[in-house]
């Protein structure tokens, strides 16, 4: 089974030594991201425009990788504040909208300049 990185030019650059996703078989495994534009500037402002940033990124990286985020069957979702969950619900239904929908982790985390982090795991095949 061949493995390939995917680089998203419509989403904001890794910000480290790593793939934005990489396709494998059926499975496209998504890298974290953060509320950045596609040049890199960090998105700030409220919880609900970092979080639409974020999830544009997810979608963007997607995109690349010739899929979709109704073909995620695993998301994780990292928020600086847990008490942005209520928003954050509403928010991910716009952007997800699979069926069935895809498993989700949703953890508090020590994130510094930005509310909210995402990655997925998205399934292509039949």
């Amino acid at each position: 089974m061949p493995i390939r990185a995917i680089v998203a030019d419509r989403a904001a650059p890794a910000a480290g030594p790593y793939s934005q996703a990489v396709v494998a078989g059926d499975t496209i495994y998504l890298s974290g991201v953060i509320p950045a534009l596609p040049d890199g500037t960090r998105v700030t402002g409220t919880f609900a425009e970092q979080a639409h940033a974020a999830f544009t990124n997810l979608a963007a990286v997607a995109d690349a990788a010739g899929a979709s985020l109704d073909q995620a069957v695993k998301l994780g979702v990292y928020l600086r504040n847990y008490q942005d969950f209520a928003e954050l619900n509403e928010i991910y239904q716009q952007y997800i909208k699979g069926n069935p929908l895809p498993v989700r982790t949703t953890v508090p985390v020590g994130l510094v300049g930005f509310d909210i982090e995402l990655d997925a795991i998205l399934y292509t095949g039949a």
